[in-house]
C-alpha cells in the first residue's frame, strides 16, 4: 500500500532522491557542487509578497550562522506577534534557510498563522557534526534576546516564542528547546515546540521503518548514511542526540519543557519513533498533543495543494 500522490509531487521526489543519492559519496561525504544543481535559492524581498517581508541577518560570518526574517505587513502594526524560530529539514546535511522550498513554507506561516518567523541557517553535516546544529540555533536564540537591532519588528512579542522544526529539523528544535529550558534569557521566554515529523531513531529497526520501505523520500539506507554523517565519530544510533528517550538518553522529568505538538503521517516510516516521542514526553509529565495524518507521507507540509496541509496550519494556529 502507498498513499496517493499528485504526479507533479512525485515527479519532484523522484528527482530529489535521484540527485541526493548521487550527492551522497560512499565515504561519508557530500557532493556540493550537484547538490546546487537542484537546490534553488530565493533571495530575501523587503518589497512584501504575498503579504511578507523577508530579510536576513549575519550572526556569526566566521561560521556562516545567519537566519531570515519573515515579517507579516498585512497585519496591524499595534498587535503583538508570537515569533517561531524555525530549523529547516535536510537530513542535518542538505538545504539551507533560503532553499525554495523553506523559503515558501515559512512566507506561508509567517501569513497564515500569523507570525513573525526567525528561519535559522546553521551549518551542515557532514562538514559539521553534532553538537554544531544544536549550538548555533541556542545562539541565535541569545543574539535575538540580546541584541537591539532596529530592524527587529516593533510588534514582536518575546514572550510568546515557539521554536519549530521539520524533519531533522524538529530533531534541532527538539535539543534547542532543551538548551533553552536551563538558560535564564532577558526578555526571550520559549512557551512552545512545534515538530513536524521529527527525525528521530535508534539502533532497533521498528514496524514502520520495515514496513514503510518503499515511501517516498525515506529510506532505512538514507537514514543510516545521514545519522553516520551526523553523529560524532563513533557513535551508534543510539547517541542522545537521536534516541533522544534511548539507553542514552537525558532524563528530562524535571526540566521545563515547553508545550509540544508532535505532526505523524501514516505514510513516513519514521512514525513510530515520533510516536515513542510523544509518548515519552507524557511519561515524563510534560504536556504533549499528537496529531496524525492517516494518507500523510514525509514532508507533505511542503505542499499546500494537500488537504493535511490546510489541516496542520489550523492545529499549529490553535496550538500557538
Amino acid at each position: 500500500m502507498s498513499p496517493k500522490i499528485p504526479w507533479k509531487i512525485r515527479l519532484l521526489f523522484t528527482t530529489l532522491n535521484f540527485v541526493t543519492d548521487l550527492c551522497r559519496r560512499s565515504n561519508g561525504t557530500i557532493n556540493r557542487r550537484l547538490m546546487s544543481l537542484i537546490d534553488f535559492k530565493s533571495p530575501p524581498s523587503e518589497n512584501p509578497t504575498n503579504g511578507v517581508q523577508t530579510s536576513d541577518f549575519t550572526v556569526d560570518p566566521s561560521r556562516n550562522l545567519w537566519f531570515r526574517l519573515y515579517t507579516p505587513t498585512t497585519t496591524n502594526n499595534s498587535n503583538s506577534l508570537p515569533i517561531i524560530f524555525y530549523f529547516h529539514g535536510g537530513g542535518f546535511g542538505f538545504f539551507a534557510a533560503n532553499s525554495k522550498p523553506f523559503d515558501d513554507f515559512c512566507q506561508r506561516l509567517a501569513h497564515e498563522i500569523p507570525s513573525i518567523i526567525i528561519s535559522i541557517n546553521y551549518r551542515l553535516a557532514p562538514e559539521h557534526k553534532c553538537p554544531c546544529q544544536y549550538e548555533d540555533g541556542f545562539d541565535v536564540l541569545k543574539f535575538i534576546d540580546e541584541e537591539n537591532f532596529k530592524h527587529f519588528p516593533q510588534n514582536a512579542n518575546l514572550k510568546e516564542c515557539f521554536i519549530a522544526g521539520d524533519s531533522a529539523g524538529g530533531n534541532i528544535a527538539h535539543h534547542v528547546a532543551l538548551k533553552a529550558c536551563g538558560y535564564k534569557f532577558l526578555k526571550l521566554q520559549v512557551i512552545g515546540l512545534i515538530s513536524l515529523q521529527p527525525y528521530f531513531g535508534g539502533e532497533e529497526r521498528t514496524e514502520s521503518e520495515t514496513n514503510l520501505a518503499g515511501a517516498p523520500l525515506i529510506t532505512v539506507e538514507r537514514t543510516d548514511w545521514m545519522w553516520k554523517a551526523f553523529l560524532p565519530q563513533g557513535s551508534n544510533r543510539d547517541h542522545a542526540t537521536a534516541n533522544v528517550f534511548g539507553p542514552n538518553s537525558v532524563d528530562i522529568s524535571m526540566v521545563n519543557f515547553p508545550a509540544t505538538i508532535v505532526f505523524v503521517g501514516g505514510f513516513d516510516p519514521l512514525q513510530d519513533w515520533q510516536k515513542k516521542y510523544y509518548e515519552e514526553l507524557h511519561k515524563a509529565g510534560k504536556e504533549a498533543n499528537l496529531i496524525e495524518y492517516e494518507n500523510a507521507f514525509h514532508s507533505f507540509y511542503a505542499f499546500p495543494e494537500l488537504p493535511e496541509y490546510s489541516l496542520m496550519i489550523k492545529e499549529v494556529r490553535d496550538f500557538m
